[in-house]
Order: structure tokens, then sequence, then C-alpha cells
């Protein structure tokens, strides 16, 4: 049988490690702003809950505590505005990563099915329909909100919409309008919507983002839409692989049931950390101040350098171009010492950006500022 893997483009970040090694080899070391990873600690809170339940010797549940759940629809009620959950509604995971590359399979889709993602995405969403067999689509996720002329997707053969907001890579927020008049496209020609909005509370500029949970988006009803939720950036929890996901529970209900015959069960010591994670609204307070100050430091440096940053009103990256190949960017770049990702990981319409994240401490922020000067 050919390997699974033919089926997959090549492991993008493999294609970094000469820029990483020299980047790494400049007097004064590396600043690493692509990956993104977490680098402060983990907050106290979550820690002591995680030691709490350290002592955990029987198997875990899939769908998790009753505590856990409720934790889940408290903060999904509090924080997105969704209305009326019940446990059903909720379902916790692996990480995010792991739910966005197996949902396809785990839905059942296959040959012949069809699965959208964003133009410029996260590389995992096309991923995620190539380890299931299925064709992976791309639209203009910038204009198809807007139902402008010429950008309508082909429903025939679409059995998921991915939306992504804020976006990864580009920071980009869709409005509550756009977005209700996805979901309603979508519910219209019976397609299953899942929104991946892992920076949803990491919002800068304009206006605030906005859950696709949101009852003005719709409609107060969850019938084909799920949300995506993770605690990786939001809690520095990217190494407890916590996230979830809120919406349709005949959709989550399915899931759950494959899940429960695959054993992907979140340990119990995580269940018991997410739970002190949603209920403590103090650390994310902290960590966005952090991340404000380093996204506002790196701004000005960059821009002073000669970028144009575009977008980049949440998440935890400026999405920035010089007009050039990204790979001249990344190049230049590492030579002083700074490695950012190229845009062209996120699809072939970013190959004149690169992505930047903010994620560094504070003390490789200001390494990255004076190096720009």
């Amino acid at each position: 049988m050919p390997p699974v893997s033919s089926r997959l483009p090549a492991f993008p970040w493999d294609r970094l490690e000469p820029y990483k090694a020299a980047a790494t080899a400049y007097p004064g070391g590396i600043v690493d702003l692509s990956v993104g990873t977490p680098v402060d600690p983990v907050p106290a809170v979550v820690q002591e809950a995680l030691a709490a339940a350290s002592d955990s010797p029987g198997y875990p549940t899939v769908w998790g505590t009753g505590e856990l759940r409720d934790a889940l629809t408290g903060w999904a009620g509090r924080r997105l505005g969704a209305a009326g959950l019940a446990h059903t509604n909720v379902l916790p995971v692996v990480g995010s990563k792991e739910l966005v590359a197996w949902l396809p399979t785990q839905l059942g889709l296959g040959a012949g099915d069809r699965v959208a993602y964003p133009r410029l995405a996260y590389p995992t969403y096309e991923v995620g329909a190539r380890l299931a067999g299925a064709e992976p689509v791309v639209y203009d996720a910038e204009t198809f909100a807007t139902g402008a002329a010429g950008t309508e997707l082909d429903p025939a053969g679409l059995k998921l919409l991915w939306l992504n907001s804020p976006s990864n890579p580009t920071g980009r927020v869709l409005t509550k309008e756009e977005l209700r008049r996805t979901v309603a496209w979508a519910r219209e020609h019976g397609v299953l919507v899942f929104s991946d909005e892992c920076y949803l509370e990491l919002g800068w500029e304009g206006a605030e983002p906005v859950s696709v949970l949101h009852p003005e988006v719709c409609g107060g009803s969850y019938e084909g839409i799920v949300a995506v939720h993770s605690l990786s950036k939001r809690s520095n929890l990217a190494g407890y692989r916590a996230a979830f996901l809120v919406g349709d529970a005949a959709v989550l209900g399915e899931l759950l049931q494959i899940r429960k015959h695959g054993g992907m069960m979140v340990p119990a010591p995580v269940q018991a950390a997410t739970v002190a994670a949603l209920g403590d609204d103090a650390h994310v307070a902290v960590q966005r101040e952090r991340y404000a100050a380093r996204r506002a430091a790196l701004r000005t440096a960059f821009q002073g350098a000669g970028f144009r940053v575009e977008h980049s009103e949440a998440s935890l990256y400026l999405w920035a171009t010089r007009d050039e190949s990204c790979w001249d960017t990344v190049g230049d770049l590492s030579k002083r010492g700074i490695l950012v990702a190229p845009g062209d990981f996120y699809g072939a319409a970013g190959e004149r950006h690169v992505r930047i994240a903010f994620t560094a401490t504070d003390e490789r922020v200001r390494a990255a500022v004076a190096r720009l000067a």
C-alpha cells in the first residue's frame, strides 16, 4: 500500500532549519519569532490544579468530568455569549491541532468529498482533508464572507467549511455580519461549519472578535456549527494539550462516540487544570498586557525597518511585507539573528509576506528591536 504520508505536503518547518541555524550563529543568539510558542510561565492557579489532580491512577473519560463540562459551558456562555448550552454542546479534545488534523476522518469524509479552508490558513486544514482522502479546496476568506460577486464557493460535494477568525496568519477578524452571512450560506447548502477561534481572546484593534456561536451570528441555534477553542495561547498551556469544542450537539455526540472507540482522552490532571484556567480571568489579562507590549515594540521596529504590516488586528502575529519574496525576507532577517515564518507556509497567496510572532521573551524582543534599528 502507498504510505499515507505520500498524500501530504512536505512538513513546512523542516525548510526553515538552515535559516534557524544561521540565526542561531548570530552573536547574542537567535530571536525566534517563527513558531509562536508560549514562553511565559503557566499560571500558578493552573499549576496548582494540575498538581492537586496528579494522583489520577484510573482512566479519564473522553467526555470529561461533569466539573469540566460545567466549566466549558459556563465559560462559553460568559465569554462567547452562547446561550442555553448543555453538556451535550461541549467536548474536550487533546489539543486543537489533533482535532483539525483528524476531523475529516472522524466525520467519515473521503473520496468525492470536499473540505474548504481560507486561501491563507493554518496548513493543518489541508492536511486533515488529505489524511481523509477528501479534496482540499481554498476560498478567499476576505471576500467570500462579504458575498461579493465572483467569490462564491461551489457547494457541490462540499461537506466541511473551516472558518478562522481571528486568522492565523493574517490576524484578520471577521465581523458579525460576515460570520452571519457565511453561516446562513452553509446552512442553505447543508455544509458543516467548524470555526477555529483559538485567538478570539487576543484582539488588539478595531472590532472585538466574535464567536460563530454568538446569537447575533447563529440566530440562537447551533445547528451545523461548531467552534474550536484552545488554552494554548490565552493561558500558556501549549504543553498541556488542552482544547475543546462547543456547538451542535448532534455533531459532537457523533464525535464523542468515535473518540471513545479511539481512546482520545484528555488526561485527568489536564482536565482539572482546564477547569482552573477557565475559571480565572486574571491571568488572561496579565498575559494580554505582556503580549500587547511586545506587539507594540515589534510593530514599531519592523515598520521602522521598512516593513508594511497588514491586518494583524488580532492574534499573536504581525503579517508583514517588504514587497519581496518571503524567503528573501527570511534570509535577510536570519543574518541579523531573527527568525520569522515565510508567508508561503500558509498558502501561495502569502509568498511575499512573513509572519512575525510576538511570543518571545521581553529580553529577546528587546534584542530584535536593537537589531532592526
